[in-house]
This record gives C-alpha cells, structure tokens and sequence, in this order.
C-alpha cells in the first residue's frame, strides 16, 4: 500500500489522496485482514486516516499554490508592485517544510522580489504561515501539552497524537514561551463581567518558591546563598536552606455574594453539632481571575489585581475585602497600592493560618494523639471568631506561664501570640462573618498547589526565569478559562507581527 498511490497521476492536486483511500480500503477488505485482530486493524485504519489527512491538506496547499502563481502571472508589473511594496520580479516555486499535526507537507508559493530587498510571498499572509517549522495547530498542541506536565511527557503526548514526533524538547521550551507573549495584551483588551454594587470584590495573594537555575535568582537571594554557611558538606542541617528558589507571586480576584455566618458555622463546637443543625456555607466564588508572576516583583503582581479588580468596579462602590496570610512585606504593598488608587478596602486575616498556629500551639500542652487537642484549639478558634482574639492570647500566655514548658515549646507560643498581636487590626471575625465575607484564601493557596507545584515543583526541574514565567502564565491562563480566546488573539497577533503588509487583508487567493 506505501508505494501504491505515489504513481497516480497529479493532475489534480486531489489525486494521491484518493488514490490513497482507495489503496487503505483494499488494505482493510483483503481476506488476510479479515482474519487480523481489531487492535491491529484499529492501529492501521487510525495511521491510514493520519496519511490521508496529510494528503488532503497537502492537495489544498498545492491546489492554492496553482492558483496563485496563475494570479500572479496574470498581473501586470504595476499590480505585484502594488500588491509588494515596489516588487515586480515574479519567481515561481518556492518551497518551505510545514510540520503539522498529521504530518508534514510542503508549501509551494511564489515569491515577489526587487534588488537590495527581501523576498514578499504574498501566500504566506494569506495562509498565515508562522515565521518557524511548525504549524499553529501542531504549537497548540505541543503548548498544551507542556503546560500540563513535563516537557518528556509532552513530547510523548504529541508523539501519540502525531504518530511521530515533530518536534524536540528544546524546541518545545521554545514554543511554550512564544505563546505567551501576548498574555498581558490579551488581559488590557478584556473587559470584565459586570457585577450588582452588593457583590463582594475579593483579592487574594500568595507566594510560592521555585527551584532555580544558577543565574536566575534575584540578586538578594544568590547573595545571602553566597554568605550561608554550612554544617555538613553533603546535606544540609536543621534550619539550613539551599537558596535556590525565587518567589513566585500570584492573586486571584473573584465575585462573591455576601453569606452571613455565626463561628459556629466555621469550626464546629467542642462535643459537635446538633444533628438538626445544618452549618451555613460560605460566600461562593465566581468570575474567578488568577494571575502569577516569577519574574515580576510582588508589587507588580498586586498592581495587577487590583487593575482587575478596578476594571470590574471602576467607581470603587463595591466592598472589596483582602484576604492576607499575614506577611508583613505582602500587606505593606497592598496597602500601599490601595491608598494610590484611593481605594478602601477590608483586609482580612486568613483563618486557616490562624488555626495553623493554634495547632501548633495545642502540641505544647497535648500529645500528638490526644483527642484533647482538638477540644483546645476548638475552644480557642471559637472565641477569636466571635471577635475575642486579645482574650485568647491572654490566655495562652497565662497557659504557658503555668505550664512546664520547653524553651522551644515557649518560643511556639510566644510566636502564635505575636502573630496574633501583629495583625490585631485583621482578625474582626466577628464583623467579618456578620457582613457576610469570606474569611479564608483557600482559592489561592489551591492556586499555588495547582500552577506550581503540579507542574514547576516536579522533582528534578530546574528553570529559567523566561520558561518558568511562560509555564506559570500560561496556566494560570488556562486555570482562567480563557486559553480559547486566548489562542485566537495570539495568532491574529502573530500574523500581524510576521505579515504587517497593509494590503494583505485585500489579497485573495481563490482555490
């Protein structure tokens, strides 16, 4: 069957393929493929339909080709000067490689030229051919595919797709950063979805380190590594860090109705719930909107939630409520950048952190196992809900002053106490569930888990600043929702980069 078809004739463009398909049923109703299993006539019929798909778009490209060079011909010299800037000379048959999705085929197309200028192929801005080897059906892919997990997986998972692989892994770190490019453009030209004034507003921000590659770490981070000291040769010690991440920043900005709350509707009270008592559930997050930088500072990254977040309510007549985890670096940029737009906001203190800390806190007074642990930090998490935080650290100091306690267990206490002093103006839970506002970040820390550690946090990766901000972007441009729209602008963008020639959109070729 390979050789079958190559002999049919060519007049038209049209004729390998059929013949193709002719050959690849005879193949399939022959008696000894009757007798074959179906995974073997499965595996045949899905490479067969791979190569006529590949013929086919190889007859439309040559069909297209004979079009053109008959339009071209047809032109006067005052026409192709028009249509090329000034090019009049006429060459025929120049041919360029397109690797695709179901293989490659070559592009046959004429060139226009002129002395002391560069070739103009007229057919190249009508195809929209990109400025490499590779289709932007086979980059889609290829992007989509990277993004989700390593680069050796995504060269597999195209391998499958294509029936061989077109591409190599350097070139597919490549690809992923070419598609990012206009992400940021892509977002200026996005209008929000509007929302009612009672909507809540809220943003969120984290940070998460990423593993990098010599060279790529901001200029503190590689100084202080340069400064540590270490115990041990070949590991490191208790408390010791190796100094090769550099942070990542991410925010998400949502919409959410306002859903009162009592704290019993938060942690359940010491002995449990009444059976006929159903807890009240939170605000529910919509209109989602993340953003991630590694290579932005933090202040740059916050700027950007809050352009969304204006963009969705230009006349700050919504309530906008913050949710911190209570770094102090990371509540300095958000209040700055808040007074800049003049813009009142709600910050609030993330109550998962807080119940982190009380735990941490119970495990000075319990062993690991006791049951009453979690009766402690029940009673403890109830009174700073109902808006009593300073009580509950009155009386962790006063446990601890009566305890016999470790220094090191002291120190675990001493600092749950600060981190509740430090963010006192934070912690009105009372008010907070009472208004009806979410009190949690669990949307951005599930953020951080998903866009970097399921993909920049796999073991063994080590990155660059450019792969690791395309990866990072490009799921959390997908996470959004918006990779669709997304990949449609990026390719009329694409194309005016690569064909800019104001007379392009007005020249047709008809097949």
């Amino acid at each position: 069957m390979t050789g079958a078809y190559a002999a049919a004739a060519v007049a038209d463009p049209f004729d390998r393929a059929a013949s193709f398909l002719t050959c690849l049923i005879d193949s399939l109703s022959r008696p000894d493929a009757l007798l074959l299993p179906h995974d073997q006539v499965e595996q045949d019929a899905e490479n067969g339909a791979r190569e006529l798909a590949r013929l086919l778009l190889q007859g439309h490209l040559d069909l297209r080709a004979r079009q053109e060079e008959a339009h071209l011909t047809a032109l006067e010299a005052g026409g192709r000067a028009a249509l090329a800037a000034g090019r009049t000379r006429l060459e025929k048959h120049h041919r360029r490689q397109l690797a695709t999705v179901v293989g490659t085929v070559t592009v046959t197309r004429c060139a226009l030229r002129a002395p002391k200028q560069p070739n103009y192929y007229p057919a190249d801005a009508v195809l929209g051919l990109p400025g490499g080897r590779h289709s932007l059906g086979l980059r889609r892919l290829a992007v989509l595919e990277a993004v989700r997990g390593s680069y050796d997986q995504a060269l597999e998972a195209v391998g499958r797709h294509c029936g061989t692989r077109p591409l190599g892994k350097r070139q597919v770190e490549q690809l992923v950063q070419a598609a990012a490019v206009d992400i940021a453009a892509f977002y200026a030209a996005r209008t929000p979805p509007p929302a009612a004034h009672t909507t809540l507003l809220v943003l969120s921000v984290d940070g998460k380190g990423i593993v990098m590659l010599p060279g790529h770490l901001r200029e503190a981070t590689r100084k202080a590594a340069e400064r540590a000291t270490r115990t041990f040769r070949t590991r490191l010690s208790a408390g010791e860090k190796t100094g090769r991440k550099r942070m990542a920043t991410l925010a998400v900005v949502h919409d959410a109705d306002p859903a009162p709350r009592r704290p019993h509707d938060i942690i359940a009270p010491p002995g449990g719930r009444a059976t006929g008592r159903v807890p009240r559930k939170g605000p529910k997050a919509r209109a989602k909107w993340l953003t991630a930088s590694v290579e932005h500072d933090a202040d740059q990254v916050i700027a950007a939630a809050f352009d969304e977040a204006e963009a969705r309510d230009p006349q700050h007549q919504r309530c906008w409520v913050v949710l911190v985890d209570g770094a102090a670096h990371q509540l300095e940029l958000i209040q700055k950048e808040a007074d800049r737009r003049a813009v009142t906001i709600h910050i609030v203190l993330d109550i998962v952190h807080v119940i982190e800390k009380l735990w941490a806190s119970a495990r000075c007074f319990h062993a690991a196992a006791d049951p009453a642990a979690e009766t402690w930090v029940g009673f403890k998490a109830a009174r700073i809900l109902a808006g009593d935080a300073p009580g509950a650290v009155r009386d962790l100091r006063g446990e601890a002053a009566r305890g016999h306690l470790t220094d090191e267990q002291r120190a675990t206490i001493d600092k749950t106490c600060r981190y509740l002093e430090n963010n006192a103006a934070f912690v009105h839970y009372d008010q907070a569930l009472e208004a009806g506002w979410p009190i949690a970040s669990s949307i951005v820390e599930g953020a951080a888990r998903h866009l970097v550690a399921d993909r920049l946090d796999i073991t063994g990766s080590r990155w660059s600043v450019p792969g690791a901000e395309a990866v990072l972007t490009l799921r959390a441009l997908i996470s959004n929702g918006d990779f669709p729209q997304y990949w449609i602008f990026h390719t009329q963008r694409e194309r005016e980069r690569l064909h800019p020639h104001p007379d392009q959109h007005h020249y047709e070729l008809r097949a």
